[in-house]
């Protein structure tokens, strides 16, 4: 596997289109930052990670539906950096989505965090994904 960070998104989106409540990917050190992002940002219900007979272990996402319109808290998710082009910001060029109703998940020298988060603390990064 060339990108794993578009597998991580691929499969979370395979699972709300299906519908599903609770979905499993392959662990990493990003992708655990990167779910603890999208759980501070409410775009999901819980998670949960779980060793495993190999070392890689486990993320149990569990996904946020809205209990009346049965709607996802996830609209979209977009890789934007790939392995082979990669994607930087600065604080000044920093994209925001939907003019601030979503989340750019950037990968920082001080960690992996939202764009508002790295404007606060005036850092750039690499732009790994928009979620809205």
């Amino acid at each position: 596997m060339t990108d794993p960070i578009a597998d991580f998104l691929t499969r979370l989106r395979n699972a709300v289109k299906a519908k599903h409540r609770i979905v499993e990917i392959p662990a990493s050190n990003l992708k655990k930052e990167i779910t603890r992002v999208l759980y501070e940002k409410g775009y999901i219900l819980k998670y949960k990670f779980e060793n495993t007979e190999n070392k890689q272990g486990v993320i149990k996402i569990a996904l946020k539906y809205d209990p009346v319109s049965k709607m996802n808290a996830i609209r979209s998710m977009t890789r934007v950096s790939s392995p082979g082009l990669r994607r930087y910001a600065n604080v000044e060029n920093m994209p925001r989505v939907l003019n601030g109703l979503g989340v750019a998940i950037v990968s920082t020298s001080r960690g992996v965090m939202t764009d508002k988060e790295a404007r606060k603390l005036n850092v750039g990064g690499e732009v790994l994904c928009f979620v809205s």
